[in-house]
């Protein structure tokens, strides 16, 4: 059974995480690079871009847009606009922490009528 003082304890951190997790998102979203990671590095490997046109021989002359590279939040940023990234983040964390909870509220064990206190 949960008490008042229990369930204020939980709100609190349930608040304190999401603030946390809001400021980093927005802020740190800013501090990301805009530069090829690892794996685009590796695939660029033997090549040289010249006017937006890979020259060379590299596996990344064979690679195409993604599929959802025409979405709102494509490239980690809103509308394409890199000055929103931050604005993709706070979205991001929003949509994984919905979809999580929706997950855990749905899968959640429930204890069986019989063992309920009455």
């Amino acid at each position: 059974m949960s008490t008042p003082t229990t369930n204020r304890r939980y709100a609190g951190f349930l608040g304190a995480f999401l603030l946390v997790a809001l400021l980093l998102a927005g802020g740190a979203s800013y501090l990301a690079s805009g530069f090829p990671d690892g794996l685009d590095a590796v695939t660029q490997t033997g090549c040289s871009e010249t006017e937006g046109e890979l020259q060379g021989q590299c596996i990344a002359q064979n690679a195409g847009e993604h599929a959802t590279a025409e979405s709102p939040l494509a490239d980690y940023a809103v509308g394409g606009n890199d000055a929103l990234t931050g604005v993709a983040g706070v979205v991001g964390v929003i949509a994984t922490l919905l979809v999580a909870g929706g997950l855990f509220w749905l899968l959640r064990r429930r204890s069986p009528s019989s063992d309920r206190e009455p």
